[in-house]
């Protein structure tokens, strides 16, 4: 179950300003679910996308900005944490967690280099974004890949999973 819910990890913490793998908007083919699903490092994160019923959210029309987590985040937190949340009774804190990964709007890395600001999550939860030390943050968590331009939005891929307050 704990490799269940590491693939279920989806949508990011500290920016890597020096050689960063972005996307371009020629790439653009795929929204932000399909995107994740094509890459093969956010199983958990879909799989958790799924069972919280947010597929057809961070399918339209959007714009979103999503800190998705990898596999191996999800795989990072403590044994039977995902398997909690994906279970009947743990899904509404799965929503929660989730939709704190989500932005409303595109933010790209380029919109906030060198700042430090709080942004309004999708879950209602402000969580902090850090990009004044030569790389991003977003709540504790490094971005590690940059700008993934999908067809409703941007993915920053993030190595931990984020928790609200």
């Amino acid at each position: 179950m704990k490799k269940i819910f590491a693939t279920a990890a989806v949508a990011l913490a500290a920016l890597t300003f020096g050689p960063v793998t972005t996307a371009s908007a020629n790439d653009m083919k795929a929204d932000i679910v399909d995107t994740a699903v094509e890459a093969g490092a956010f199983n958990t994160l879909v799989a958790a996308v799924q069972a919280a019923g947010l597929v057809d959210v961070l399918k339209s029309d959007g714009p979103f900005t999503v800190f998705a987590p990898t596999d191996d985040a999800f795989a990072a937190l403590p044994e039977g944490t995902v398997e909690s949340l994906l279970a009947e009774e743990g899904l509404a804190t799965l929503t929660t967690i989730l939709t704190y990964h989500v932005v409303p709007g595109k933010v790209m890395s380029s919109d906030i280099l060198g700042k430090k600001l709080d942004a309004d999550t999708a879950a209602g939860i402000p969580v902090s974004i850090d990009a004044t030390m030569g790389g991003v943050m977003v709540g504790g968590a490094n971005v590690v890949t940059a700008d993934i331009e999908t067809s409703n939005g941007v993915i920053h891929v993030i190595d931990a999973v984020i928790l609200p307050n």
